[in-house]
């Protein structure tokens, strides 16, 4: 019987969190041969500190494969035994978390294939779907490559474009470009199958950079302008968010929008009430209206119930 290039390759998958499923999924449903699938160890969550299983093991639990969940990779013999003992014709990495070692980069024929969710070399790093949105872009979309040892600048194998829409945020962001991207590594292995697929460097003077983010990432600067500070608010969901200062104490900010037009006239961090409504000053002469905040310790409220419940006086400032 002929076999079909799906089932003639032998693969090992690298995978953590949810971006990465739809790829594990869509390579089982292909008829690919997944013989191991390494993911982090399960980790404590919630009050009680229960071990919670990361969402690609949940996945490869219900397909009944391999797992493998160690600490630590680079000097990691066993680890290095089984997948030599495997000899897989690909290692496929998306959101695993580990750096890969070059012993592991060259161990398979068609090398390690990473799925980053950015246009390549644009927002390399650990948060490239919501420095995107941060940034303002309004279009991105993901990138097949060949990992090397440095930090996302391996040969770009493919990519496909995706359009942010004018008020996505990460979390809404997230699994559509996790889904385009599964059908990216479809077409990319089976290109490496039959060699039709040209291997480009990506240029390092188009290069950006998307760190992990930090708490402080979310605090609101309000010498930018409103539409600035509106793409950090919907980059930045669902942590860190974003968060002031009212009256010495932390002021999170639930939900927000620039205002276009001058509904009043604030200087940066002045802090308004018109009718129930609170606006913020920033730079440029720009606005945003506060929609639900979150005083610190408490619930989140409507800006409203903020006013009435708060009384903010006129000439009060948020605090960057």
């Amino acid at each position: 019987m002929i076999r079909s290039p799906d089932h003639q390759m032998d693969l090992v998958f690298c995978g953590t969190p949810p971006f990465a499923v739809p790829t594990l999924e869509k390579l089982i449903q292909a008829g690919y041969s997944v013989s191991l699938v390494l993911t982090q160890p399960d980790r404590p969550k919630g009050r009680g500190l229960a071990l919670v299983p990361s969402p690609v093991k949940q996945s490869a639990v219900k397909y009944d494969l391999p797992i493998y969940q160690p600490e630590k990779i680079k000097t990691n013999e066993e680890l290095r035994a089984t997948l030599e003992a495997i000899s897989p014709d690909a290692i496929i990495v998306v959101g695993y978390g580990r750096i890969i070692p070059k012993w592991m980069l060259d161990l398979p024929r068609y090398g390690n294939i990473n799925l980053h969710a950015s246009l390549l070399p644009k927002y390399r790093g650990a948060a490239p779907i919501q420095w995107a949105i941060a940034k303002g872009e309004t279009v991105t979309g993901v990138t097949t490559m060949r990992i090397d040892e440095g930090l996302d600048t391996g040969d770009i194998l493919l990519q496909r474009e995706l359009p942010i829409l004018p008020d996505e945020t990460s979390e809404t962001l997230a699994p559509r470009l996790a889904e385009i991207g599964a059908e990216l590594m479809i077409e990319t292995l089976r290109g490496l199958a039959t060699d039709n697929i040209t291997r480009r460097n990506q240029d390092d003077a188009e290069a950006t950079l998307a760190p992990i983010l930090k708490k402080e990432d979310g605090r609101i600067d309000f010498s930018r302008s409103a539409p600035e500070i509106y793409n950090r608010f919907r980059g930045f969901q669902p942590w860190p968010g974003a968060f002031t200062s009212f009256r010495g104490k932390t002021l999170n900010v639930a939900a927000l929008k620039p205002i276009s037009g001058a509904i009043v006239n604030l200087a940066p961090a002045d802090l308004v009430s018109r009718n129930d409504r609170l606006f913020a000053g920033c730079a440029n002469q720009t606005v945003i209206e506060l929609l639900e905040v979150q005083p610190e310790g408490k619930k989140i409220i409507a800006a409203g119930d903020f006013i009435h419940g708060y009384r903010p006086q006129a000439g009060e400032r948020l605090r960057t």
